[in-house]
């Protein structure tokens, strides 16, 4: 009796010991090492706020479970925002439709991606301060009857897109007697659209006509004097979170010390290292 209540015990403690052991290994899997990266989704494909290269040139941030790297002034952005948390950024490459589900799943931290903080939004996730604010132009191609156009109107007749699921695309309603034509995925099957000849014009933020512009000479960025009615929540840019993320508050006072002029410096930047459109 007394061997068999012995075998017992050890046997209790050897499962004991196991299912600590268990535990262990778990928390060691999700715990400590996770918790010390900063996971940031952005697309890779919206230059100058965000996109691919091959190497680390420029500041470039390798992208995670790949061998490229995301570069842009998103990147830099969400580098200033890793180190006053303290955290290793992790860049997550992430199609623009899958960024909010990522994010609200817990597979990244933070979207940083020219994300406006639309009301549509605010529904789902919650968002920082603004870390940047610019106004709406359209890309068309150089030569054609719409390089110098001054007004929205100006473009009745013409076939014009945006990117899927922005507030860019329910703009285009704006302009009477528009061809408003199938947004698209991204900003690069934009462009090689407007090369092609299957749409007339984009719109888009000002930095990404900047972009365009000056990556192909094919390109110009058009202004307006009368342009899209927009409010402030359209054309600023924030950064997604977790509803109810402790990170929220952290992360306004990281983006308060960032200047006017330091943000203008880095956009600039980012323009200047943009790679060439393909």
């Amino acid at each position: 009796m007394k061997n068999k209540f012995t075998l017992f015990m050890v046997l209790m403690v050897g499962a004991m010991l196991l299912l600590a052991g268990c535990g262990s290994n778990s928390d060691s899997a999700s715990g400590s090492s996770n918790d010390n990266t900063f996971k940031v989704g952005l697309e890779a494909g919206y230059a100058p706020f965000n996109w691919t290269q091959n190497n680390d040139s420029n500041g470039a941030v390798k992208i995670n479970g790949s061998s490229e790297y995301a570069g842009g002034y998103d990147v830099e952005i969400a580098k200033k925002v890793a180190e006053g948390l303290g955290k290793e950024l992790v860049i997550v490459k992430t199609e623009w439709d899958g960024l909010v589900p990522a994010l609200v799943s817990g597979k990244i931290d933070a979207i940083i991606a020219g994300m406006s903080p639309t009301a549509e939004r605010k529904e789902t996730i919650d968002f920082s301060d603004s870390y940047y604010k610019s106004n709406l132009v359209m890309v068309v191609k150089k030569g054609s009857k719409y390089e110098n156009a001054a007004s929205i109107q100006d473009f009745k007749g013409a076939k014009v897109t945006a990117q899927l699921n922005t507030f860019h695309y329910s703009v285009i309603d704006q302009i009477e007697g528009v061809e408003k034509k199938t947004a698209m995925d991204n900003f690069p099957a934009m462009r090689v659209a407007l090369e092609s000849g299957v749409i007339d014009g984009y719109v888009s933020e000002r930095p990404e006509g900047v972009s365009a512009s000056t990556a192909n000479d094919k390109f110009a960025m058009v202004e307006f004097s009368d342009g899209f009615e927009t409010s402030e929540e359209d054309t600023s840019i924030a950064v997604g979170l977790q509803k109810g993320s402790d990170l929220t508050e952290k992360i306004n006072k990281i983006l308060a010390d960032i200047k006017e002029e330091e943000r203008t410096s880095i956009m600039d930047t980012a323009i200047k290292n943009q790679p060439a459109a393909e």
